[in-house]
């Protein structure tokens, strides 16, 4: 029987002093402009630029659509609850939150490893990278993406959603994510918590070592390349991917594989602001910053806009 007598939860937000949480609310809304601008700035431009419909390009729109989103679910919920005293969420809104949050997380690990692939590709095989990557496959890996991440997120989603919910209501986070949210449930949650570890922790470890595979193969072709400028034009095609690749999957292995103390709560509190705020704010200054083609289209639009004045 379904004993859930809560109808919302109180997150206690990122922080309890009073004092510096309207400085807060300003450092994080502009991180969130940032984030919103960049990554609609990345989908535009790869959109109307005709020489970026390439695969690379396909993905990271792909990339940056999901950055988009995926801050927006926790963000604007953070920011307006520097504004009021008492952080009420719906039991409904709660259970949505856990759900896209692991939707698009676990979306993004996937896609990334599939942006691996499609490096390797790029540079093991060039004469025949857009034969191999057609359109075709690249439809393909980006569906993969995002239906494996639907059912991930929705194995916790439907098992969290069922767990009894009798009080005490109140979150340690500033968003509804699972493990703070089973700490408040009345049952075993035994293994929701096992799942939690060994599905997200091997989802997150596997694309990872795959990932990391895909760079081993790809260094030694780099090592074939006999110019140095060569090596740096190859090189620079994988460097902000690298990057992104060690800021996110750095967080989620150290968040999802450890046990839920209170200690390690608090923690995931502070690390929860790297991949909700800054690493999507990130993503598209690297990408735009570390990459040729971006920064070549980028200023034709800039001189393309100037003209028209």
């Amino acid at each position: 029987m379904n004993q859930t007598s809560i109808s919302e939860f109180v997150l206690l937000g990122l922080t309890d002093l009073i004092d510096i949480q309207l400085s807060l609310f300003v450092i994080f809304l502009m991180f969130y402009m940032v984030t919103i601008l960049g990554n609609l700035s990345i989908m535009t431009i790869t959109q109307i630029n005709q020489s970026l419909h390439t695969p690379m390009y396909f993905f990271l729109w792909n990339l940056s659509f999901i950055d988009l989103c995926f801050s927006s679910v926790a963000v604007p919920k953070m920011l307006s609850d520097f504004l009021v005293l008492k952080k009420t969420i719906s039991f409904g809104g709660c259970i949505c939150q856990i759900h896209f949050f692991h939707f698009l997380g676990s979306t993004e690990v996937i896609l990334l490893t599939n942006m691996s692939f499609d490096r390797y590709i790029a540079i093991s095989n060039p004469l025949r990278y857009l034969q191999i990557m057609n359109s075709n496959v690249c439809m393909t890996l980006a569906l993969f993406s995002w239906i494996a991440g639907f059912f991930h997120a929705l194995i916790h989603t439907v098992l969290t959603a069922k767990l009894p919910f009798c009080g005490p209501n109140i979150v340690n986070h500033f968003f509804c994510d699972v493990k703070p949210v089973l700490k408040l449930a009345c049952a075993d949650t035994t293994l929701n918590l096992n799942l939690l570890i060994r599905i997200t922790g091997t989802l997150a470890t596997t694309s990872f070592v795959l990932t990391f595979f895909s760079y081993v193969f790809i260094s030694k072709f780099l090592l074939r390349i006999k110019t140095a400028t060569g090596r740096r034009n190859a090189l620079s095609t994988c460097s902000a991917h690298l990057t992104v690749v060690f800021l996110l999957y750095g967080t989620a292995i150290f968040t999802y594989l450890r046990t839920s103390t209170e200690h390690a709560l608090d923690q995931d509190r502070v690390i929860a602001v790297l991949f909700t705020v800054v690493t999507p704010a990130l993503n598209p200054i690297i990408y735009t910053l570390r990459n040729k083609d971006m920064r070549k289209a980028f200023m034709k639009i800039i001189q393309r806009s100037l003209m028209h004045k």
